[in-house]
């Protein structure tokens, strides 16, 4: 079980210049992965912030509750997948430019990589990156697409990883997968990099899915346009889940005070 009272959360957007370089694994919880996470233990584990791992609020809900809460952590802002995806992005080129400029090898770049996600959503995001980050390499991997790997499979996954050596690693399979194979392998992935679980991201960049309109955003209702996009896929989410968040806060509330 995963209680937003004893978690520690990235604050605001500008602390995320403070994730200390290295192996660092960086993860999202919004209202969905929170209920996932009172009933899936694994799940609950792979998020909690500890040594070598932040997570980040990707919620106006997440943010208001901790408030109520009077939890431990007390975010200012609702830090989304993208917002994480565009300061690493940009940060790893810059790193990039001075490398070109500083090495004696001109060509030379640093390296992201796209792991997740179907053929056709790669070559978009490969294709969008050169015109957007021309001074980074880029690499992608597309795993099976099935529930669960084969120990084969697995290594297959981790082979591609370590033998890429990327120096900004995304992993993209939707929540709560992405997380707990990424935690489950964590000690396996030899790269020394961060690492960040942002499903969502892979389709709203390479534009197989759009992303609410900026007013949806900004009054914390782009879970609402995602509803009227989406409902058959969404509705089980936000019609039911959306209550059920409440429902769990209200008894993580309690129980606190008991």
């Amino acid at each position: 079980m995963l209680r937003l009272s004893d978690i520690q959360l990235i604050g605001s957007k500008e602390e995320l210049a403070h994730i200390p370089e290295g192996k660092v694994l960086i993860n999202t919880i919004n209202a969905h992965s929170y209920n996932v996470a009172q009933v899936d233990e694994a799940f609950a584990q792979a998020l909690k912030a500890s040594d070598g791992k932040y997570l980040i609020p990707d919620g106006v809900a997440i943010v208001k509750a901790c408030k109520w809460l009077k939890a431990k952590s007390q975010p200012k802002e609702r830090i989304a997948g993208w917002n994480l995806f565009s300061f690493e992005m940009l940060n790893l080129g810059r790193k990039s430019e001075k490398l070109k400029v500083n090495s004696e090898k001109r060509n030379e770049k640093c390296r992201v990589m796209f792991m997740g996600s179907s053929e056709r959503v790669l070559k978009l995001i490969r294709e969008r990156c050169k015109v957007d980050y021309p001074n980074l390499e880029v690499v992608t991997y597309s795993p099976p697409y099935k529930a669960e790997f084969s120990e084969e499979e697995n290594r297959e996954i981790i082979r591609a990883i370590n033998e890429a050596h990327p120096d900004l690693l995304w992993i993209g399979m939707t929540a709560p997968k992405q997380e707990k194979w990424t935690w489950q392998h964590w000690q396996e992935l030899d790269i020394d990099c961060h690492v960040g679980t942002i499903g969502a991201v892979f389709d709203f960049y390479a534009g197989t899915v759009k992303r609410a309109p900026m007013w949806f955003q900004q009054h914390g209702l782009e879970w609402l346009y995602r509803l009227a996009k989406e409902p058959k896929r969404m509705w089980r989410r936000y019609v039911i889940g959306n209550p059920l968040f409440v429902w769990n806060i209200l008894k993580e509330y309690y129980g606190k005070k008991e």
